[in-house]
């Protein structure tokens, strides 16, 4: 700058020549061209529930070309739902509805919190059990209108007298990731229901846009057994899926996926996940179900569940690229039409000074674009906590398959 203010006065002497050049010269579209495009990206993603805690992820999501997920509470809601009531004899389904989840009305069993929010959405009114009592991981028991109900396993229901018949009725799977729980009325087995970890409703639409935004690779790495991770595979359509696998063989696979050229994105949400979180290239956290571990070993974290945050994180990193170059390019240009023009003597010092803020205001409104990215997509609300002695009330887990009545 100095140098061409030097060469302006040595051929012209004009005083105010040199000072247009050195204001019209002055870089502040440089300096601004990044840290605006930045602040709008983070503002975005912020509005989103997306919590980018290192800014050169922003950039770095954009050179992403391969996701490892984990299953549970990631892919997968992390909670169990009915999605099977198999009846036996003349017992209708909303009965054995009615059994199993007044019989379960006290209990904090997974498998209680199932049944209780199945019977609310079928409208289904509880009745009050009696003599309730249960045994840990087997069952529990309790009077309902005057009848002694069991619920549990088939064991539980056999070591309190039932026919040990009512299991040939049963044509799932529990190796398949079936979890399987008995009702018995007076003795007699009325009918079992079927859970299962059910996968994110958003899951497979996340996937399907991750390939259309040019992801070459996704994966999914659990610690479950590998049918269930193939099941759930085929369900959301990711490709790979890998089973059985502790964290150490996560990080490994995280690290070959690395070896072969690729930037690796890994998502996941409990303590587990944390070593393969912090080996990937970034490393995103489930928050609002996520351990405090693994939002501190990730570099992003999704302050809710919401797998469609991730295509629009890609997406908005190759905005922000963008808009960063095409500020630099305005840039550029204008310096050189700006010096040109004060060196002929088109443009005085007083112009030079309004274009020299018209191009830096320019560069702001431009970067501004970002905020606007995702306003397709529902804001981030903080989700309200639930209360644990409100029996009456419960939200429906996220992805919930309606029961099949057999």
């Amino acid at each position: 700058m100095l140098v061409i203010g030097a060469l302006v006065w040595a051929f012209t002497h004009d005083l105010s020549r040199v000072i247009a050049v050195f204001v019209v010269s002055c870089p502040c579209a440089f300096i601004l061209a990044t840290p605006t495009a930045m602040v709008a990206a983070l503002s975005a993603a912020a509005r989103l529930g997306i919590l980018i805690k290192n800014v050169a992820d922003i950039e770095l999501a954009a050179k992403i070309n391969a996701f490892v997920f984990d299953k549970t509470g990631t892919l997968t809601t992390g909670q169990l739902a009915v999605s099977r009531l198999a009846p036996i004899g003349e017992t209708k389904p909303a009965e054995l509805l009615l059994l199993a989840a007044s019989a379960e009305k006290y209990s904090n069993h997974p498998t209680a919190k199932a049944l209780a929010t199945l019977a609310g959405e079928a409208g289904v009114l509880l009745a009050e059990p009696k003599d309730f009592a249960e045994t840990a991981g087997r069952g529990v028991k309790a009077e309902i209108n005057g009848a002694k109900i069991l619920v549990g396993r088939a064991q539980w229901l056999k070591d309190n007298g039932v026919d040990s018949n009512f299991e040939k009725s049963v044509d799932l799977n529990e190796t398949e990731g079936w979890s399987l729980i008995f009702v018995a009325q007076n003795g007699k087995c009325v009918g079992w229901v079927g859970m299962q970890d059910q996968t994110r409703a958003d899951a497979k639409e996340a996937l399907a846009e991750l390939k259309e935004a040019g992801v070459r690779r996704i994966a999914m790495v659990s610690g479950d057994r590998q049918v269930v991770v193939t099941r759930v595979a085929a369900e959301i359509g990711c490709e790979e899926a890998k089973g059985d696998c502790l964290p150490q063989n996560k990080v490994e696979f995280v690290r070959a996926v690395k070896a072969k050229g690729y930037k690796v994105a890994v998502i996941g949400d409990g303590v587990n996940d944390a070593p393969a979180l912090a080996a990937g290239d970034i490393g995103i956290a489930m928050g609002a179900a996520g351990s405090e571990v693994a939002i501190h070993s990730a570099t992003i974290a999704l302050m809710n569940n919401d797998l469609r945050r991730l295509p629009f994180l890609v997406k908005l990193s190759r905005s922000t690229r963008a808009v960063i170059n095409q500020n630099f390019m305005f840039g550029v240009v204008f310096i050189i039409v700006g010096l040109a023009a004060t060196a002929f003597g088109y443009i005085g010092p007083i112009v030079a000074a309004l274009l020299h803020n018209v191009g830096s205001l320019i560069v702001i409104f431009n970067s501004a674009r970002l905020v606007r990215k995702g306003e397709e997509l529902e804001h981030f609300q903080p989700e309200a906590v639930e209360d644990k002695h409100d029996h009456g009330s419960h939200q429906k887990p996220a992805g919930e398959l309606t029961p099949k009545l057999a």
